[in-house]
C-alpha cells in the first residue's frame, strides 16, 4: 500500500489519488510546500536509490479494509 510504481519526486506531487502497487489508491495532498499521504506528513522527501525515490512520512499508513 506504500509503495506507487513510478518515480515521483515531492515537487511533483498533486492533490488526489495515487494508485497503489498493491491495487488501492493512496490520498495525497500537496499544498503550501508540504505534502501528505492519507494523513502522515512527508517529513524528508526525495531521497534518490537505485530502485526509486523514498519519501519519509511521519505515521503508518494501511490500506483501507
Amino acid at each position: 500500500y506504500h509503495v506507487v510504481g513510478a518515480k515521483v519526486m515531492a515537487a511533483d506531487v498533486k492533490t488526489g489519488p495515487a494508485k497503489t502497487v498493491n491495487g488501492q489508491s493512496a490520498k495525497l495532498t500537496a499544498m503550501g510546500g508540504k505534502v501528505m499521504v492519507d494523513k502522515a506528513n512527508v517529513i524528508k522527501a526525495d531521497i534518490a536509490c537505485d530502485n526509486g525515490v523514498i519519501h519519509v512520512i511521519d505515521a503508518v499508513i494501511l490500506p483501507k479494509m
